[in-house]
């Protein structure tokens, strides 16, 4: 079997490494990093998200600031509740918790976030300077896998990165993160996706394989060349009668049957999800010196 890659171990490395510079920045500055969450509707994964998010605020000694809106709410009202973070000192990050139900424009709401606060990094302004590679926030789930990448070991400069999955959260992000000329990137990136007509040959080529496509057992073990690293990024329920939820969690890898071909790989759950929120700490944390002239 191959080296499992522990993303709650390291996350909480990271964790621990901010909370030490938490308390300093709040002694310096006089108040704590803060983070706004806006929560709209009962999506129970989106629920689950913002409550781990508040959990990791507490540990961390983050002000969080939550506005959770009821699923019909007006776009006027989400407007309005972005707008007061947007004016509010005491945040440095909005977090704008996706997807929104289906009667507002993701779109425009993301648009409407401060981009100095958008710890996301899903803005379009955001988003252009990563492709630029003059971010101010990178998307914290590609950023959670750059990090587990170089804090287990594995060489990113120089290696062939398959990426499987091309959403605008996570594939494009991350292919232009890892092929920047900066150090933890200098890699050589290919994209597939669902019309990818030769897609095991592809992912066979690469050195590290990551799976982004939210469909569970796509990437089986035949797809992947022995010895690769492979990074896990979905997450999916899928019935479980076993379970009292009724339903357990699986990534986009068969990791049974990948496990035994793969160097180093990811588990679902405790792999990628792990990293995206100490990620979300991290930008909340890197907003605030930046809101506060000091170095980051």
């Amino acid at each position: 079997m191959g080296e499992l890659i522990d993303g709650k171990a390291i996350a909480e490395q990271i964790k621990s490494q901010l909370k030490a510079e938490i308390g300093t920045l709040t002694e310096k500055v006089g108040r704590a990093p803060g983070l706004g969450v806006i929560l709209v509707g009962d999506n129970p994964a989106s629920k689950v998200y913002v409550t781990n998010k508040r959990k990791a605020c507490d540990e961390l000694n983050i002000f969080s600031q939550e506005y959770l809106l009821d699923k019909h709410v007006e776009e006027r009202v989400l407007r309005e509740t972005i707008e007061q973070l947007n004016k509010d000192d005491r945040i440095d990050g909005i977090l704008l918790q996706l997807p929104l139900p289906d009667h507002l424009d993701e779109d425009a709401m993301v648009s409407l976030i401060e981009p100095a606060k958008d710890v996301d990094g899903f803005h379009k302004l955001n988003l252009g300077r990563l492709l630029w590679g003059k971010e101010l926030f990178v998307a914290c789930t590609p950023l959670g896998v750059q990090q587990l990448l170089l804090r287990s070991g594995v060489k990113i400069e120089g290696s062939h990165v398959v990426i499987v999955g091309r959403s605008n959260i996570v594939g494009k992000p991350l292919a232009t993160l890892l092929m920047q000329k900066k150090p933890g990137a200098n890699a050589t990136v290919t994209v597939c996706h669902s019309r990818t007509g030769n897609l095991g040959e592809i992912t066979r080529t690469a050195d590290i394989l990551v799976a982004a496509m939210g469909s569970p057992g796509t990437i089986t073990a035949d797809m992947v060349r022995p010895g690769a690293v492979v990074v896990d990024v979905g997450i999916n329920r899928i019935p479980d009668e076993t379970r009292k939820s009724g339903y357990r969690l699986v990534g986009d890898v068969d990791f049974d049957a990948v496990k035994d071909v793969a160097s180093k790989i990811t588990p679902v759950p405790g792999g990628v999800g792990p990293m995206t929120i100490a990620m979300l700490m991290a930008n909340t944390v890197r907003s605030f010196k930046m809101r506060n002239g000091l170095p980051v």
